[in-house]
Order: structure tokens, then C-alpha cells, then sequence
């Protein structure tokens, strides 16, 4: 008796491992379908955007940078227009650089920066004042 009680545990055993396997078989599937969905480009790229779109830091970044490439731009057409003069358009460039540059650097910098900034430029500006007049 002892060895058909073992058999049919085993048998028992047997079934609950392959319906185990078969389950474990479709969620490997599932997720495969999941993964193979993910990694389509166009979610990729959809993915990248909504990630820089959650980031305040990133769109912080992107703000200034694209305020300093406006500001670059805007002064080297107001300066030197639409020039075919190669030593212009060189000087246009290195001051669309200059001016890119120095906005975006300004704009990474928080209100808080800033304003400190602009309260150690005064104070230092009125230490040369009084000195000068001593």
C-alpha cells in the first residue's frame, strides 16, 4: 500500500509541477511580449521624452539653452545682419558663441544665485567706492 500511496503522491507531484511549468510558461510569454513592445524604437523615444519632460532639472537646462541659442543668434543678426563678408560672418559667429555662452550660464543659475550674485557685485562695487574716496 505504501509504494501505489507513493506513486500517486509522485504522479500528484508530477501534475502540479507541469501545470506550474505551463503557467510559468504563458507569464514568460506575457512578458516577453511586453518587453519586445517596450523596446520599439518609437517608445524609446517616447520613453526619453517623457522622462526629460518629468525632470525639472532637464527642463530647466533646455530652457536656458535654448534662451542663450536664441540670444547668440538674435545679436549676431542685429550686429552684422545678413554680411557676405568672411572676417563678419567669423566675428558673427565668435560673438553668437560669446553671447550663447554667457546666457546659458546665466540661466542655469537659480533666482536665489543670481540675486546673491548680483548683492556680492554691489557690495564689492561699493567697497571700490569707499576705498577710492579715502
Amino acid at each position: 500500500m505504501k509504494s501505489k500511496n507513493a506513486t500517486t503522491n509522485l504522479d500528484d507531484r508530477i501534475l502540479m509541477l507541469q501545470a506550474k511549468k505551463a503557467g510559468e510558461w504563458e507569464e514568460l510569454k506575457e512578458q516577453f511580449e511586453v518587453t519586445k513592445e517596450s523596446l520599439r524604437p518609437m517608445n524609446l523615444v517616447k520613453g526619453a521624452f517623457h522622462d526629460i519632460a518629468s525632470s525639472p532639472d532637464i527642463k530647466k537646462n533646455i530652457v536656458g539653452n535654448v534662451i542663450g541659442l536664441a540670444t547668440g543668434y538674435l545679436s549676431k543678426k542685429i550686429i552684422f545682419g545678413g554680411t557676405h563678408n568672411p572676417l563678419k560672418k567669423i566675428a558673427g559667429a565668435v560673438l553668437q558663441f560669446a553671447v550663447t555662452n554667457f546666457v546659458g550660464k546665466k540661466m542655469e543659475k537659480s533666482p536665489e544665485e543670481r540675486a546673491e550674485e548680483r548683492e556680492e557685485r554691489l557690495a564689492h562695487h561699493s567697497e571700490t567706492q569707499q576705498s577710492t574716496s579715502n
